[in-house]
């Protein structure tokens, strides 16, 4: 977009000049016949679909009317890329632009919401808020947003294939949800409790207890005389443990005594529990499978190590089906600002142990089926990437 060369037929033009922000008012939205409202919670990244709404029966101070085929834009906190085209008329928060093209026949409506997703429309909307716990963007700002439009043949030629791309994400989409079911579902069916009775399972399968079956271990807590020291090392916080993988791309540091270094270091297998977290994610959990020098974690975090009877697959597996069915959360105690499994309940959290053949069985069909979810979401982000590059508005 910011190439000084166009090619011919294409010209240079401010957001502000061909697009226009709607300041249609609702004062009282259900005696005006609107049955829907959509807040910044409705929109989801990356999704020019609107899947969710509230009713505006049940209560709602929103005013600002939306209209079919115009695009809602959410313009605070606007890095989580919210941007969406309403098919049906509705009301919505006044942290949500509603936005059209002033002449259709120089800015095709059907491009405006692709525009919007680019990565430069984005920059420049985040690179103007202000505010620092919730920052927004402005009209005045984004008007100012400049970028290259083409002949509305050209244009035609673009939002053809950006459709393309659209409906190919939407596939996508649906697929990643389409296996995740799949796992959840082959865990419900591995872990339900045998049909005789409503607290057991399999007469084959033993339960034991979490301390019973492998070690149970806090990670070091964070403390302004670790923040240096000759010891730095690498260290997991809640943050990296996501749900059945761990993310490396911000580690932080701090100092670990070398008598801790033994307690603290994390080896390949070992299985790290989120300790304190919201109650929808407390207890969220991923295996470590080696590949950083030297790694620890921190007291935010629950370390398991199995024990020969236990296959650290087949755990983490238990463990997810603990998370999605509420068990976690169940056993938690709460503070001011959040849910804690703490060492102790989870040390003496029963678990199923199967004989290892069919701890391997159960492990092989849910790893399978995350690979395959893992693959889908791979392809799902590249073709996301690419989407703000096709039709020559990158």
């Amino acid at each position: 977009m910011n190439s000084k060369t166009l090619n011919p037929g294409w010209r240079r033009v401010k957001f502000g000049d061909v697009v226009r922000l709607s300041k249609a008012r609702s004062q009282d939205p259900l005696t005006d016949g609107f049955e829907r409202y959509v807040g910044l919670e409705h929109l989801e990244p990356g999704d020019l679909r609107i899947r969710s709404w509230g009713n505006v029966a049940d209560g709602v101070t929103f005013t600002s009317v939306f209209k079919p085929g115009q695009v809602l834009f959410g313009k605070r906190r606007a890095y989580q890329r919210k941007v969406a085209v309403a098919d049906f008329a509705g009301v919505c928060s006044g942290d949500i632009y509603v936005l059209e093209t002033k002449d259709a026949q120089t800015l095709l409506p059907e491009l405006l919401p692709f525009i919007c997703q680019t990565d430069a429309f984005f920059d420049h909307a985040v690179g103007t808020s202000a505010g620092s716990l919730s920052p927004r963007t402005n009209w005045t700002s984004l008007a100012d947003f400049e970028f290259a439009l083409p002949s509305i043949h050209v244009q035609e030629q673009q939002v053809a294939l950006l459709r393309n791309h659209d409906e190919l994400v939407g596939c996508l989409q649906n697929s990643a949800l389409m296996a995740d079911r799949a796992r959840r579902a082959a865990l419900l069916d591995a872990f339900r409790p045998d049909r005789g009775s409503a607290d057991s399972f399999p007469g084959n399968w033993e339960v034991l207890s979490a301390e019973e079956l492998g070690d149970v271990q806090l990670g070091q807590q964070r403390h302004p005389k670790y923040e240096s020291g000759s010891n730095m090392r690498p260290y997991l916080r809640v943050a990296n443990v996501l749900d059945g993988w761990i993310d490396f791309s911000d580690v932080n540091q701090m100092h670990f005594p070398e008598k801790a270094v033994q307690k603290f270091e994390l080896l390949p297998g070992d299985i790290l529990l989120n300790e304190g977290q919201s109650f929808d994610l407390v207890g969220r959990s991923a295996i470590y499978r080696g590949g950083v020098s030297g790694l620890c974690c921190q007291k935010t975090l629950i370390r398991f190590r199995c024990g020969s009877r236990l296959l650290p697959d087949f755990a983490q597996a238990y463990f997810q089906h603990r998370l999605y069915t509420g068990q976690f959360a169940a056993m938690c105690v709460q503070t001011t600002s959040m849910a804690h499994l703490t060492a102790v309940r989870f040390s003496a959290m029963k678990m199923p142990v199967p004989p290892l053949d069919e701890q391997e069985r159960i492990a092989n069909v849910v790893t399978a089926l995350s690979e395959a979810g893992s693959d889908i979401q791979r392809r799902l982000r590249t073709a996301k990437a690419l989407g703000a590059r096709l039709g020559g508005l990158q």
